[in-house]
């Protein structure tokens, strides 16, 4: 298969005035922000954590993995300390994991080799987001009904642009895909587009689909007003002439260093042990979720 990152990791420079710590104070969604770093300690999990990376992290605490990292460092009974920075979340690794300024980092691939990772709490994959009352429902990458979609939200250089490319509507698409980041360049420089955009390009008429992880769009889907459906997308059935095909289905796992077995002897622990209030959380979230492979 050809694993592509869901887009949110990679690696960047930022500079150390960027960061900030926000200690979680218990049974609180707000967070007391500290200015500085925390140095490591036995009776804190410190968390590398985007500032506005909704709806997987956010600075209020309403992040899906702030929850996550919550559970996970009481049940280990530590203080869980969220170490902020206003970047994106795909400079956490190199930049502040790798540095010591945090301990952990949530919502990584299993198995991420810059890293030692846990066992998966979830798994889930791309999908299709499409208003309800257009009756789309894409069974395979040859389906009639993808010649209704001639306009596509998703994310510039995720597996969605591949599969579009490989099966020749990259290119009717294309301007539209760009102008949802007012055609700025992937060259040189990490772009996001806000998954809360995708949806509602959908509910407005804009978009005839969204393709997206379902992590990122799922709570915009569920508080749509409007009726929206969100499928997985199907598998990838043709190989490239290297014999690769894309993926589209990821488990998630959370993220030390390769030195701190100990943490995550820990973490294992107690992702086994929360599991059911893991995956409950999630579901909440209105993430869709699939079998995590045993």
């Amino acid at each position: 298969m050809l694993k592509v990152t869901r887009g949110k990791w990679a690696g960047s420079c930022i500079p150390a005035s960027a960061m900030f710590v926000a200690l979680l104070l218990a049974g609180s969604s707000s967070a007391q922000q500290v200015e500085g770093e925390v140095p490591a300690s036995a009776d804190t999990l410190r968390i590398c954590a985007s500032s506005h990376e909704n709806p997987y992290t956010s600075k209020d605490g309403t992040g899906f993995e702030n929850k996550v990292a919550d559970l996970v460092a009481k049940s280990i009974n530590r203080k869980p300390v969220f170490v902020y920075t206003d970047k994106p979340a795909i400079y956490l690794v190199r930049d502040f994991l790798d540095k010591n300024q945090c301990d952990v980092v949530m919502g990584l691939d299993t198995g991420d080799e810059r890293v030692l990772t846990s066992k998966p709490y979830y798994r889930t994959g791309y999908v299709f987001v499409t208003r309800t009352d257009r009756n789309i429902h894409i069974k395979d990458w040859e389906d009639s009904q993808l010649e209704k979609l001639t306009s596509i939200a998703m994310s510039v250089g995720s597996p969605a642009e591949l599969i579009l490319k490989a099966i020749g509507k990259y290119e009717t698409n294309m301007n539209y895909m760009y102008s949802l980041v007012n055609f700025k360049s992937p060259r040189n420089q990490y772009v996001r587009l806000d998954p809360s955009r995708m949806v509602n390009e959908v509910i407005q008429g804009k978009a005839d689909a969204a393709i997206a992880y379902g992590a990122e769009v799922g709570r915009y889907v569920k508080a749509s007003s409007v009726p929206l459906t969100m499928e997985f997308v199907p598998e990838d059935r043709i190989a490239d002439g290297a014999g690769n095909k894309i993926e589209f289905n990821y488990s998630q796992s959370m993220a030390v260093r390769k030195n701190d077995q100990a943490l995550m002897k820990e973490i294992n622990e107690a992702i086994a042990k929360e599991q059911s209030q893991i995956t409950k959380l999630l579901e909440d979230e209105g993430i869709p979720l699939l079998p995590i492979p045993s």
